[in-house]
């Protein structure tokens, strides 16, 4: 059981400020934030969701374990599913070099969530710690920053590429000679960007990115020694009672200064042939695994090739919504569904194949999906991408990048298009 308490706010960026500072100290941190970017399938403007070192919680790192506690436990569940689950849901493999090792899956039953929504602030504590909401509440209004003696001292940066340039060339043309053959349609292919040996203070980090991107599904994760660092666009799949929504992202435009130019910009990416084709292929996949659990009939592309504009970037989004039955174990929709379209490619299992093959390193939590199961079984996933990692123990930072190969590709487009999507994490780092 917890205990709930809500208190008005007057100044909720502040909060959100005092919330990520005051989390330093605590060894499970799942940070959520929408940046203000309200729609139709907004829950909350903000959630913390956070345990010490020495609660005695159990972890969850198996997916009949977390199937179990979702079912059973009636509480709220934090964490992630990395890409490679995919090897425990299809007869796939991963072998190649992993310098993270981020577990598969890992969530956790947190001491304390704290909900923003609006000026309302909502502390949901578990019943042993439930007595600390009212100086939690007041360490947070009187909060002003983090002392510098308390922040990490960052060492230089240096990143290196995992795939240079002439090797991305040869590369996505053996992707293209996959979709000449016809073994598939459309694949992403990702490439990592690493610095080794390397100190940063991860929540400093993440607040540069996140002001450099201010993206809709932001994340800030720590579990132990292990980072993530994530300014997502892109959402993965949402439960909200029976409906299940999808979000993938395909197609990318860059933004410009000039106000003219911008809207030539966006205009061009709406109406882009390849672009559209690339959106209308993975949103034809969601269709495909949304209905393997929806009620007949259920399966509606509410939005297809529609353009949103952030603060880097002009994106191409498709809405996918879907009715399923009241008694499905909300893990079976996750383990239906995953890896997500956007991030694999048609036919997905093909796809994810080559990918394996042509691709460097594994991807670990890149590609994967962080967010929350609730009391009810709902629950909101984001894919993580626009993302840093970090193992701190290992002195090891590591972002990758990735874009769609299809038949109309163009391999020297194609690279730009990864250079586009990794400049705000370069420039985080580079400024560390």
């Amino acid at each position: 059981m917890r205990k709930q308490r809500t208190y008005t706010i007057s100044h909720p960026l502040r909060i959100k400020e005092a919330l990520l500072d005051w989390s330093r100290k605590y060894q499970k941190i799942v940070w959520l934030d929408d940046n203000d970017h309200c729609n139709d399938y907004h829950s909350y403007d903000a959630v913390l969701a956070i345990s010490g070192q020495t609660d005695d919680l159990k972890d969850i790192d198996t997916l009949q374990q977390l199937k179990d506690v979702v079912r059973d436990n009636r509480d709220w569940l934090f964490g992630y599913f990395s890409y490679d689950l995919k090897n425990e849901l299809e007869d796939l493999h991963s072998h190649n070099f992993d310098g993270l090792e981020f577990p598969t899956l890992r969530f956790f039953q947190p001491e304390k969530i704290i909900l923003l929504n609006g000026k309302e602030l909502t502390f949901l504590y578990l019943e042993h710690c439930d007595e600390d909401i009212e100086s939690d509440y007041e360490q947070l209004l009187s909060q002003r920053g983090v002392l510098p003696q308390e922040r990490i001292p960052s060492t230089p940066i240096r990143i290196k590429m995992r795939i240079h340039k002439d090797a991305y060339f040869e590369k996505a043309n053996r992707f293209l000679e996959h979709i000449h053959r016809g073994d598939i349609y459309e694949a992403n292919f990702c490439q990592e960007f690493y610095a080794e040996d390397s100190i940063i203070d991860p929540w400093e980090t993440y607040k540069r990115l996140n002001v450099i991107s201010q993206p809709p599904f932001a994340c800030s994760m720590r579990l132990d020694e292990k980072y993530l660092l994530c300014a997502s666009p892109e959402r993965y799949l949402k439960k909200m009672g029976q409906t299940v929504i999808s979000q993938p992202i395909k197609g990318t435009a860059p933004r410009s200064r000039d106000k003219k130019e911008d809207e030539k910009l966006k205009q061009q990416l709406a109406q882009d042939e390849k672009e559209r084709a690339e959106n209308i292929m993975i949103t034809d996949l969601v269709r495909n695994d949304l209905s393997k659990s929806a009620l007949k009939g259920s399966v509606i592309v509410q939005e297809l090739c529609q353009v949103y504009t952030y603060k880097q970037v002009h994106q191409m989004i498709s809405t996918v919504t879907a009715t399923v039955p009241k008694d499905k174990n909300p893990v079976e929709l996750i383990e239906e569904t995953f890896p997500m379209g956007s991030m694999t490619g048609a036919p997905k299992i093909s796809a994810m194949k080559i990918i394996e093959e042509l691709e460097e390193t594994k991807r670990g939590l890149y590609s994967g999906a962080v967010g929350y199961f609730d009391p009810n079984g709902d629950f909101d996933f984001n894919v993580v991408i626009r993302s840093i990692l970090y193992d701190a123990a290992k002195k090891y930072i590591s972002y990758s990048v990735g874009s769609a190969i299809t038949a109309k590709s163009d391999p020297e487009r194609e690279y730009e298009e990864c250079l586009l999507k990794a400049k705000a994490m370069r420039s985080v780092l580079e400024t560390c």
